[in-house]
């Protein structure tokens, strides 16, 4: 009796032993996977970012040695005169006012009535609801330039052309297909019973949208609001097609002034970038929490 226990008690022992080797391996193999993974990521980032240290790299650099063969990447001696030298080439302030008030209506408009727009696909049942999303989300597949020489005739003919308003106005209008997916998908996945509660409370519609909906739904419209302040900030064509008046350029378009037929100057080009390039990053980063939400959100509930 007495071995026969001992035996089982071996057995036991045994058994757990063999079971801690079983967790031992797989942790191990877990650090290994993720130690390969941040590799990876750690690759991929770098990658990523060298554009952009290139730019700042440069940005330090007197003309003579931009392309300098090998590269340096910390310049001898810093070249901190491209950035006044590159804001005093162009008409900077100017140009940086115009992009700010263009970027800034358009934003408000695209956010707000795409909002409006989604609101209205997302809570309300009427006759031709899907047909019309459909139609919206088909419109998403058809490249900008199909549509760019009518769009510029129909401005020509209301003499909007060398003003602002070719690139406002329309965002006045429902914004972005895109944008309007986005915030359809989010309006969606709000409970019904707190719009019915609303209405027993005597909200309109319009009040259940304006004080409810919009509220709660900051992280959406943050993630719609830096795509949109990112695309109108960045836009070369638009600006390029629509102003004439050099007083009416933006910030993309004197970037094009530091290229001339013979010379290049590709410090005061890659300064003057990198200063256009600040308020998107310092926006991005100031709003980086509510864009990760949306984007999680939107992604779990759409």
């Amino acid at each position: 009796m007495i071995s026969k226990v001992g035996t089982v008690v071996e057995n036991d022992i045994q058994v757990s032993e063999e079971l801690k080797r079983i967790k031992r391996r797989k942790k191990r193999r877990e650090i290994i996977r993720k130690t390969i993974l941040y590799i990876i990521i750690s690759i991929g980032g770098i990658l990523a970012m060298l554009p952009f240290l290139w730019m700042l790299s440069t940005s330090l650099k007197d003309s003579s040695v931009v392309f300098q063969i090998p590269p340096q990447w910390i310049p001898e001696r810093f070249a901190w005169e491209n950035y006044p030298n590159a804001i005093k080439a162009i008409p900077f302030i100017r140009y940086t006012f115009n992009s700010a008030f263009i970027t800034v209506m358009k934003m408000i408009g695209e956010v707000f009535t795409a909002a409006l727009v989604a609101y209205g696909f997302a809570r309300f049942r009427f006759p031709g609801r899907r047909i019309l999303f459909l139609i919206l989300l088909a419109t998403i597949m058809i490249p900008g330039e199909i549509t760019l020489i009518p769009v510029f005739i129909m401005f020509k003919q209301i003499g909007w052309i060398d003003s602002f308003k070719p690139l406002i106005v329309p965002a006045f209008f429902g914004g972005s297909a895109v944008f309007i997916f986005f915030l359809r998908q989010y309006f969606a996945s709000i409970p019904k019973e707190l719009e019915e509660a609303a209405r027993i409370d005597g909200c309109s519609s319009f009040q259940i949208f304006y004080k409810i909906f919009l509220p709660i739904s900051k992280p959406a419209l943050a993630t719609i609001a830096i795509w949109s302040f990112q695309g109108s900030w960045n836009d070369l064509l638009g600006p390029l097609i629509y102003l004439n008046s050099l007083d009416k350029f933006t910030l993309q378009i004197g970037l094009t002034m530091y290229q001339s037929l013979n010379k290049v100057e590709w410090g005061q080009l890659m300064a003057a970038s990198l200063l256009v390039l600040l308020p998107v990053l310092i926006l991005f980063f100031s709003a980086q929490k509510y864009f990760t939400e949306g984007i999680k959100l939107t992604g779990i509930k759409g």
